[in-house]
């Protein structure tokens, strides 16, 4: 494109990552209470939990929103920590499904584990190793 149009400046107010799910109460229980996230916007059939700073997760009854729920999930939540030992502390207790070991990636410097939530959209949480 020609001319004087060009991209808008400001970045993003905040970023929101949509999941369609069944069970609405269900998921919204799991990330209130193991995840620790705060409703943000309520639209009703639809949630918007803060994760941090302008990130977000949204929450959306899959018999309302733009996608359909599908039992193959393509996408994965992974949250960057500063204690990957404390988070999978917690995260044992909690015992959700799927839950891995505890491992490093050498090529990539972090520490993570992964485990899904009550729909099965994976949840990875790691920790840089140091000087990456």
């Amino acid at each position: 494109m020609t001319g004087s149009v060009r991209r808008p400046e400001g970045g993003a107010v905040l970023t929101v990552t949509f999941q369609y799910y069944r069970d609405l109460p269900a998921a919204m229980a799991f990330y209130e209470h193991v995840m620790g996230f705060t409703l943000a916007i309520d639209q009703g059939w639809s949630k918007i939990y803060l994760v941090d700073g302008r990130s977000h997760i949204g929450l959306v009854d899959e018999a309302r929103g733009m996608q359909n729920w599908a039992e193959a999930k393509t996408s994965q939540f992974c949250m960057r920590v500063s204690d990957v030992d404390e988070w999978y502390a917690w995260i044992c207790h909690e015992g959700p499904e799927g839950l891995s070991a505890l491992r490093e990636n050498e090529e990539l410097g972090i520490r993570a584990f992964t485990f899904l939530d009550p729909e099965g959209y994976q949840i990875e949480i790691q920790t840089a190793k140091p000087g990456h």
